[in-house]
């Protein structure tokens, strides 16, 4: 089968590779559709690691995907407990938690520590044409939903869960640091749970513009200061809830400013150099609480939930679309910002 592979930083090749095993109890062999380009994909394919997970062979990226069954295992239910047929077209959690340690037991397995992730070494993602996966990582889709909705139903759960984390109560004022897809989408939900309003910084216009589609007031801070824009729209109080979606150059100290005395920041962005830089006296005299978010955690119903009801737009934000056999242009594009890039969707199912 044909499978993207990392070789090294900025290395990425398109290779003929062993389709996988038929799958083993519990588990299924999945055709992939139609995988998202996601920022924590960049940061890999830019270094060859994220954070202290350093790729050592070759590595299959890609973890927002969807796909249809092929062949299922002995005693495959979904992630619904329901049993999973071929044919069924799932949307995938990429996330395989152990289910036996203390924070899976207590209702939280993206802070598992035995957690496994499509796409990050040593597991393979999902830029290949079959995969194997756990059943109770595949939720079946409504068959309006197209496979790039599926597909991007993985970053809609990162921006429930990050909504989730900021608390966010009816007539909150928020700002999102970053117009990219996990920003966008949490703009969509933070408005649906009540946010009023909802400011969005980012340099780039195209980007700007979908946030302004999306009820978003926008700031462009290549033409004001951001900070000072939102102390002046609040009247120099500030915002109940500050997102980092971003974490470009000085985002995070931008975010604890523009927070009011007492409010919530939630860090939502991966660094590029693996670390946070705040003034500590800022967020100490505000008392701001402040979250990191790791992934998200029983999200995947709620998603389809919010798509089926039409509130949410998913494809939206699509700007770009590559066939599994130019997905090494698709990489470069989205990480040079060009032709006004927002989100990239790679169509497996339409490859060659």
């Amino acid at each position: 089968m044909l499978a993207v592979r990392l070789h090294g930083p900025r290395d990425l090749r398109v290779e003929r590779v062993p389709k996988p095993d038929p799958p083993g109890p519990g588990q299924v062999l999945l055709r992939v559709t139609a995988v998202g380009v996601c920022g924590s994909d960049l940061h890999t394919y830019q270094d060859a690691r994220i954070g202290d997970t350093v790729v050592e062979t070759p590595l299959i990226l890609g973890h927002e995907f969807a796909g249809v069954v092929e062949a299922v295992g002995p005693e495959s239910y979904d992630g619904n407990f329901q049993p999973l047929r071929p044919g069924t077209r799932v949307a995938v959690d990429p996330a395989q938690p152990c289910g036996r340690c203390e924070m899976c037991e207590q209702g939280h397995p993206n802070l598992c520590h035995r957690l496994h992730f499509c796409g990050t070494y040593p597991d393979p993602g999902s830029l290949s044409e079959y995969m194997v996966m756990p059943a109770h990582s595949c939720f079946p889709i409504p068959d309006a939903m197209d496979d790039a909705s599926a597909a991007l139903l993985e970053p809609l759960g990162i921006a429930i869960h990050a909504v989730d984390l900021a608390k966010v109560r009816v007539a909150d004022s928020a700002v999102i640091l970053g117009a990219g897809p996990i920003g966008l989408y949490i703009l969509q939900v933070a408005r649906l749970a009540g946010a009023d309003p909802v400011y969005v910084v980012d340099q780039f216009p195209w980007r700007l513009a979908l946030a302004a589609r999306y009820g978003g007031v926008p700031i462009n801070f290549k033409e004001v200061d951001p900070v000072a824009a939102i102390r002046e729209a609040t009247a120099g109080r500030g915002v109940d809830i500050a997102i980092e979606a971003a974490w470009a150059d000085h985002s995070i100290q931008w975010a604890a400013e523009m927070a009011r005395l007492g409010g919530r920041l939630v860090l939502v962005g991966i660094p590029g150099p693996d670390k946070l830089e705040m003034k500590h006296s800022t967020a100490r005299r505000k008392g701001l609480t402040i979250r990191l978010s790791r992934r998200m955690k029983h999200v995947y119903p709620r998603a389809i939930k919010l798509w089926a009801s039409g509130v949410v737009d998913l494809t939206g934000i699509v700007s770009h679309r590559f066939s599994l056999e130019r997905t090494p242009e698709a990489y470069a594009l989205n990480e040079q910002y060009a032709d006004n890039v927002v989100k990239i969707v790679i169509d497996i199912a339409q490859s060659t």
